[in-house]
């Protein structure tokens, strides 16, 4: 049990410090999509994306590409990065939509 705690002290305290706090907003942007999704599905009463999500995932997807090559990670680099193409293709696709369609 003590080195479950050292562990978690180390990770969690001593290690603290602004990449973490910006990795830890990172992933509540990102987390935050989510729940957008969720309640917007919930007041329709079935499964729909709402722009928010693709905004959020930009924002989060962003966040943590920075927090990513900050630590050097290239796996997760790589993630990100290829997530974040994703998210601004959906979002271009939306507004070339309503450009298109002003009532949607």
């Amino acid at each position: 049990m003590n080195d479950l705690l050292a562990w978690l002290y180390l990770v969690f305290i001593e290690r603290f410090d602004g990449w973490v706090a910006l990795g830890f907003v990172a992933q509540a942007m990102f987390m935050m999509r989510f729940v957008v999704q969720w309640i917007a599905s919930e007041r329709v009463g079935r499964s729909i994306v709402p722009v928010a999500f693709w905004f959020f995932s930009v924002a989060g997807g962003g966040l943590l590409l920075v927090y990513a090559i900050q630590a050097g990670d290239p796996v997760f680099i790589a993630g990100q990065g290829l997530g974040l193409v994703i998210y601004f293709r959906n979002l271009w696709l939306i507004f070339r939509e309503k450009r298109k369609d002003p009532s949607i």
